[in-house]
C-alpha cells in the first residue's frame, strides 16, 4: 500500500523535469533545475538532490529521452547544463493505414486539450522568474482529463470500429420530435467541446454529420459488422468542420473562443463561475449577472447545467441551447424519454 504514493511522486517529478528541460532554449544548470522542480527543491541537502537527479537522468535516458549535457558558458567550461533536444525528442513522420488512423483518432479524441499540472506550471513560472527563455512550442499538457461522454458515444464508438450499421432517434435544432435515422458510422470527432458522428445516411444516400447531444434513445445495431467500407480519404474532423461552416450563417452558430458569455446566478451558487467572472453585478433580488470568457462551449455548458435552476444563460444563444440540451437529456434519462 505504501508503494503507490512513491510511484506517483516519482512520475510527477520526472514529468516536471522533462517539462523544465523541454521548455528552455539554453541548458539549465543543476542549481536552476533544483529551484524549478518542486521535488528537487524540497530535498534536505545538496547530496540528496545530487543522488535523486543522477537517478532521474539515468531513467530518462533509459526511456529514450534525449537528455543533452552542454557547457553553459564557454569561458567557464566546468559549469555544465542540461536540456532535452526537441528535434530528437519529437517523433518523425509516421504513415498509418486508414483503419489505424480511425483507431488512433478515436483514442486521441477521448482526451481533451490537456493542461499542465499545478506543480509543473509552478516550475515553469520559476524558470521564467529566473530569467530563463522558455520555448512555448515545446510545451505539452501532462494532466489528462477524460470528458464525460454522451450516452450515445460508447455504442457509436463500437459501431465505428466494427463497421456496423446502426439506427437512432435524432432531433434537429428546429424540430420538436426525433426521427429515426439509419446510418453507416464512419468516424467520431470533437469540435468546441461537442462530439459529432460522421456517417453515411442510408435514407438520404449521402454523408451526414450528427451531434451526439441530439441523439435520443438507444443506439441500435442495424446490420452485421464489417458490412461496409469507410472511404479511405474520409477525415471525420474535416467533415465536422465543413458541416459547421455551412451552419455558421445561422443565428445559433457556435461563438468563437474567448467570446463573452453572460449568466444569471442565484446568490450563494456558482462560486467557480464568480471567481472567473470578468464582471459581476446585481440582477434582481437574489440574483447576480456575471460575464465570463467562453473558451470551450461544451465545458461551460456542462458547468452551467450542473447548477440546475440556480444558473440561467443570458447569452450567447448557442450556449443557452447547449445547456437546454444537456438538461433535456438528463430529464429523458430519468423519465424514459417522456415529454
Amino acid at each position: 500500500m505504501s508503494a503507490q504514493p512513491s510511484v506517483a511522486a516519482k512520475t510527477e517529478r520526472l514529468l516536471n523535469l522533462v517539462i523544465a528541460l523541454l521548455s528552455t532554449r539554453m541548458p539549465l544548470t543543476k542549481a536552476r533545475i533544483r529551484a524549478a522542480v518542486p521535488q528537487y527543491h524540497a530535498t534536505p541537502s545538496d547530496e540528496a538532490f545530487d543522488r535523486m537527479f543522477e537517478r532521474d537522468k539515468d531513467e530518462l535516458r533509459e526511456l529514450g529521452i534525449p537528455l543533452v549535457t552542454q557547457v553553459v558558458d564557454p569561458v567557464f567550461d566546468d559549469e555544465l547544463g542540461y536540456r532535452i533536444d526537441r528535434r530528437e525528442y519529437q517523433l518523425p513522420e509516421i504513415a498509418f493505414e486508414p483503419a489505424e488512423v480511425a483507431a488512433l483518432a478515436l483514442a486521441g479524441r477521448a482526451w481533451t486539450q490537456a493542461t499542465l499540472a499545478g506543480p509543473a506550471a509552478a516550475a515553469l513560472a520559476k524558470l521564467t522568474a529566473d530569467g530563463v527563455a522558455l520555448d512555448d512550442r515545446s510545451l505539452v499538457g501532462i494532466e489528462p482529463r477524460l470528458r464525460t461522454a454522451d450516452p450515445a458515444f460508447e455504442p457509436l464508438r463500437k459501431a465505428v470500429l466494427e463497421r456496423r450499421p446502426v439506427s437512432f432517434g435524432y432531433r434537429k435544432p428546429d424540430a420538436t420530435t426525433a426521427t429515426v435515422r439509419h446510418v453507416q458510422p464512419w468516424g467520431l470527432a470533437m469540435r468546441r467541446g461537442r462530439w459529432y458522428l460522421t456517417a453515411h445516411d442510408l435514407d438520404r444516400g449521402a454523408e451526414r454529420v450528427f451531434r451526439l447531444g441530439r441523439i435520443e434513445g438507444p443506439v441500435r445495431p442495424d446490420g452485421p459488422a464489417g458490412s461496409y467500407e469507410v472511404p479511405p480519404e474520409h477525415e471525420p474532423r474535416l467533415s465536422v468542420d465543413l458541416d459547421a461552416a455551412d451552419r455558421d450563417t445561422h443565428r445559433d452558430a457556435d461563438p468563437g473562443p474567448g467570446s463573452p458569455a453572460v449568466v444569471r446566478i442565484r446568490d450563494g451558487a456558482g462560486n467557480t463561475l464568480r471567481r472567473r467572472a470578468g464582471s459581476s453585478e446585481p440582477d434582481g433580488a437574489g440574483w447576480s449577472r456575471v460575464t465570463v470568457e467562453l473558451h470551450d462551449l461544451g465545458r461551460l455548458a456542462a458547468e452551467v447545467a450542473g447548477y440546475g435552476p440556480d444558473a440561467l444563460v443570458v447569452s450567447p444563444v448557442a450556449l443557452r441551447g447547449a445547456v437546454v440540451e444537456l438538461l433535456a437529456a438528463v430529464r429523458a434519462r430519468h423519465t424514459g424519454g417522456l415529454p
